[in-house]
């Protein structure tokens, strides 16, 4: 199932009737992968900003997931094989629903004890760095040079992007604060969750495996969320148009994902959702009031330098 992100250029000699239909295809994948990651980055940096913003930040999350996957599962189940469930899927759909619940119980904690402008670069940075070495060893994908540039260059501009606001040197100073710990965790699980839906939606068509990951996780999550029930019900009260905006969001942002991992390599393309690093820079500053805006851009162009090269690699 791998594919290209971008054509191996043709020489005039050899650019067949054939070679041009597949010149064709394989702009057509680069489009779409690249306008899919984009729209999922956009709309995950929104929907972790209004996580932070959340009264109780887990119990946001647990309950506009919840909302989501009721609504997504009776869609995604009408999308199953005529086969039926294929068993070949069930290991990928237990994992990832084990690991997407412990990615939102870490977010919801890293969210409540940290900054956003510090808690979201950390976390999705780390998920950058670690998945296409993960993904060498475990689906020996190998990046082209230029594609392990792009990589590298978005990596260093996410740790410019720290430097230059002062969010870095915060970090390292309480490395052994309850927020950093559980931005680092979250980071971890955003790894994994990636190469495990990169081989599950092999088995499985997307749909159906991020509705049933959606249900599982929160039927996971559940005890947890009740735990508190007066916190619960608060969270509802005051914010439950925002749940529900929430809702149309986060499940949304990662099905676009998973439709690009069918399009190109697990590396590229968590590398150039990324670009949610920029967003979260004006979201950081501008609407939730964390720093100037200018410190946080200082790193932006070595991120998007990055992705174009993961964008035009071959």
């Amino acid at each position: 199932m791998e594919s290209y992100l971008i054509c191996k250029p043709l020489s005039i000699e050899g650019f067949s009737a054939s070679n041009h239909r597949k010149f064709r295809y394989h702009s057509r994948v680069t489009g779409a992968a690249l306008a899919l990651v984009v729209a999922a980055a956009l709309i995950h940096a929104v929907w972790n900003a209004l996580a932070k913003r959340a009264q109780d930040q887990l119990v946001f999350l647990w309950s506009s997931v919840s909302v989501a996957s009721v609504v997504l599962l009776p869609v995604g189940l009408s999308r199953l094989p005529e086969g039926g469930f294929p068993p070949a899927a069930a290991p990928f759909v237990v994992a990832t629903i084990v690991i997407h619940a412990l990615y939102f119980f870490a977010l919801g904690r890293a969210y409540r004890h940290g900054d956003f402008s510090r808690v979201y670069p950390i976390a999705r940075g780390l998920g950058v760095a670690l998945v296409p070495i993960l993904a060498l060893v475990v689906f020996d994908e190998r990046l082209s040079p230029l594609g392990t540039l792009g990589v590298a260059l978005v990596v260093a501009g996410i740790g410019g992007f720290h430097l230059t606001s002062g969010a870095w040197s915060g970090a390292v100073s309480r490395a052994s604060g309850t927020g950093t710990a559980w931005s680092v965790f979250t980071g971890l699980t955003i790894a994994a969750y990636s190469l495990v839906d990169k081989a599950g939606v092999g088995h499985l068509h997307p749909l159906p495996y991020l509705g049933l990951m959606g249900i599982g996780m929160s039927a996971l999550l559940t005890p947890v969320a009740l735990a508190d029930r007066r916190a619960l019900a608060r969270e509802w009260r005051l914010n439950w148009r925002t749940i529900l905006v929430a809702s149309t969001m986060n499940l949304t942002s990662y099905l676009l994902v998973l439709y690009a991992f069918r399009l190109s390599k697990v590396g590229y393309v968590v590398a150039a959702r990324e670009l949610s690093i920029l967003f979260s820079a004006f979201i950081g500053s501008l609407w939730l009031g964390e720093g100037k805006l200018a410190p946080r851009l200082a790193g932006a162009s070595v991120v998007l330098a990055g992705v174009v090269c993961v964008a035009f690699a071959r």
